[in-house]
């Protein structure tokens, strides 16, 4: 793709996490790009864009912000912003979105939308009920006589799934999210399906309608605690390439789940572009799909992002613009290990505005990134935490078992004690 001065473009990112910090550092390295803006951003993406002040929440304002710049692009990271409709507005007002519509962000925001997609178009899933009522959830329970999962139907952050390996576990889960609403109006209705064995998988594809490029996969690391004990969290690590998604794998990935789906949602009216984001667990008996996200993963982007040797960009604008060719991403050889290090608490209350120190030396290892996901400078130019999930450690290697002993040596320099993090990242793979 030619990358003359005319045919440079005006970039906004929308969001602030470790996910969005990761997308700019990317863009940032492309010959396409003229101007790089964020919204609303954060202190460390500072370097790396301008960040714009106005009212996320006002779309009246986001789409000012964008003609007075000449922004020809915007990419939305949060979920919550796609699934408002963020997208469609913009793309109303002629500006390129990176995002599915709101119509076909119902595969995220509704997980009871999807399983009757896959029923309907034959995607292999786990098998499954739908409920509303506590009594009918629990006879469902009964007959099923194995571990479930129980899963409130709409958005919580990913951490909306319970898994259950016995009939108490589940009832109980059952009167968490219908009798005490711990999920609220995303805990109206909740699906229950079979517990799956296997590998989970995390597997992005870029769809402009029609055509889709594969983007790669990763694997994360959902609950808060080591060996996948504990509640689910956004996500606490994760690795990639993927040793599980072998050639054959990927070609039943790519012939099961994401073609017909790409297929499906153009047949019933909700035609899907941007990053098809498929939570795989990869069984015995083949993939199969446990929920699908409307864009790009996190901390799995933090993982695949510094693999890409193709241009981040000039994927991302044809996909917006619908011209997606035969042209197939290129990665480089490394393998890559993400530790997502969050506040003391975190998924549940924790404490904001404690200093961070370290990063200095951390920043300065070489195949060792940074990407911020919930901090802020105090007056005093100090890192301080501002949210659950704050940092992401990203480390570069010839193999995953290198770049695992990377970034655990470079947590090794981060002196924070309010924080934690996981000590099983990638150890597994």
């Amino acid at each position: 793709m030619a990358a003359e001065e005319e045919n440079k473009i005006n970039v906004l990112v929308i969001g602030s996490g470790g996910r969005e910090h990761a997308i700019l550092w990317s863009l940032k390295k492309s010959p396409l790009l003229s101007e790089l803006y964020v919204l609303p951003g954060s202190d460390a993406m500072k370097d790396l864009a301008t960040q714009i002040d106005t009212n996320i929440n006002n779309s009246i304002n986001v789409i000012k912000a964008c003609k007075d710049r000449d922004i020809k692009l915007v990419v939305i990271g949060p979920e919550e912003y796609i699934i408002n409709g963020l997208g469609d507005v913009l793309k109303e007002e002629g500006i390129y979105v990176f995002a599915p519509s709101k119509a076909a962000a119902k595969l995220e925001s509704s997980k009871s939308f999807t399983k009757e997609l896959c029923k309907q178009y034959g995607i292999p899933t786990a098998e499954y009920g739908y409920f509303v009522n506590i009594n009918e959830a629990k006879q469902f329970v009964d007959k099923m006589k194995k571990p479930v999962v129980v899963k409130a139907d709409g958005l919580t952050s990913g951490k909306g799934a319970i898994v259950c390996k016995t009939i108490e576990e589940a009832y109980a889960a059952i009167d968490l999210i219908l009798v005490q609403k711990k999920f609220g109006i995303a805990g109206e209705s909740i699906i229950i399906e079979e517990f799956l064995e296997g590998e989970e998988v995390s597997f992005f594809t870029f769809v402009d309608e029609t055509n889709f490029v594969i983007l790669g996969s990763a694997q994360d690391y959902k609950t808060v605690n080591e060996n996948n004990e504990g509640v689910n969290t956004g996500g606490m690590g994760a690795y990639s390439p993927v040793s599980v998604v072998t050639e054959e794998v990927r070609h039943q990935i790519i012939k099961q789940v994401i073609y017909p789906t790409i297929h499906a949602m153009k047949e019933i009216g909700r035609p899907f572009t941007g990053i098809l984001f498929a939570g795989l667990m990869i069984t015995k008996t083949g993939p199969k799909l446990l929920e699908y996200n409307v864009r790009f993963g996190d901390p799995e982007t933090q993982a695949i992002l510094p693999r890409l040797e193709s241009d981040l960009l000039e994927f991302i604008w044809l996909t917006a613009k619908g011209e997606l060719g035969t042209e197939q991403i290129q990665f480089n050889k490394d393998a890559t290990v993400c530790v997502v290090v969050a506040s003391k608490g975190y998924p549940d209350e924790y404490q904001k505005n404690s200093i961070i120190r370290g990063l200095d030396k951390i920043e300065k290892l070489p195949d060792i990134l940074v990407f911020h996901a919930g901090t802020k400078l105090d007056i005093n130019n100090n890192w301080i935490s501002n949210g659950g999930r704050v940092l992401n450690i990203v480390a570069r290697g010839k193999n995953i078992e290198e770049a695992r002993y990377k970034a655990y040596a470079a947590l090794d320099m981060l002196d924070w004690p309010e924080g934690f993090f996981r000590y099983d990242i990638a150890k597994r793979s």
